[in-house]
């Protein structure tokens, strides 16, 4: 199987397995009960297999209204080469191209494990204690409240790591449910007063590593959100395979939707 498509594959198995499913023709909402914008999202029902433009027009609109009806934007992630033209269609029926990254991935033998700094330890989150200090990097480092991951006893359904510098949480990264062996590591992020000292590099291979290794993963991917995250990235053995394309939705109002 074509990798792009595998990816896809795994990624909708994957997220289906904490979201509910709406599948309309070529395309299927995703929607979590958490109402964080990053967690619904609407990607293809059938990567790998070619769809009809006609259904598109439809699909879209019915997925604006059940998004809207649960106070949620409709949002895509699709990988390009998966389902060549999804992207370009949608943008047709009213959604925005928002960015474009390389899909970089990385198989075990591939991976590049980096020297640990004297003071620098990594841990595997293993409580709920653990998952809270991870998110309290991710806050700090994004910016953002809310953001960050809920605790997987089975780390075949996800989970993380936990990077500290003399013993204060300083980075982290996550990986997602494994499907198919296959999981998307994400949510990687350093504390502002700990930049520029590798350690969202250290954190991206170790979760890695552990999703290998104890969560039963034999493909990893996950895409940069800038050049230098993409450097980071290839540094520890990840390469680029194939695109990914996320979009949002700017037209309609939730009022008038529902």
């Amino acid at each position: 199987m074509q990798i792009g498509a595998r990816i896809a594959r795994a990624q909708l198995s994957g997220l289906g397995r904490s979201r509910r499913q709406i599948v309309v023709g070529p395309l299927v909402g995703l929607l979590h009960d958490e109402d964080a914008w990053y967690l619904s999202t609407m990607v293809a029902a059938e990567p790998g297999t070619p769809f009809d433009p006609d259904e598109v027009r439809e699909s879209v609109t019915i997925l604006r209204k059940a998004f809207a009806a649960e106070g949620r934007w409709l949002s895509a992630e699709l990988i390009e080469e998966a389902n060549p033209g999804l992207a370009e269609e949608l943008e047709t029926n009213g959604m925005t191209i928002v960015s474009r990254p390389p899909l970089l991935v990385v198989e075990p033998e591939d991976l590049v494990q980096p020297d640990l700094p004297a003071g620098v330890t990594v841990q595997l989150v293993s409580s709920g204690a653990d998952q809270a200090d991870a998110n309290a990097v991710s806050a700090d480092a994004y910016e953002a409240e809310g953001v960050g991951f809920t605790y997987q006893p089975v780390l075949g359904d996800g989970g993380a790591v936990l990077v500290r510098v003399n013993g204060v949480p300083a980075a982290t990264a996550a990986w997602t449910a494994v499907a198919d062996g296959v999981t998307e590591v994400a949510g990687v992020g350093t504390i502002h007063s700990h930049r520029q000292q590798g350690l969202a590099g250290i954190a991206t291979a170790y979760a890695t590593q552990f999703a290998f290794e104890q969560a039963g993963a034999t493909l990893a991917w996950l895409t940069p959100g800038d050049d230098g995250a993409d450097r980071v990235y290839r540094r520890v053995g990840y390469a680029p395979q194939a695109t990914a394309v996320h979009l949002g939705d700017p037209g309609g109002h939730l009022a008038d939707l529902r």
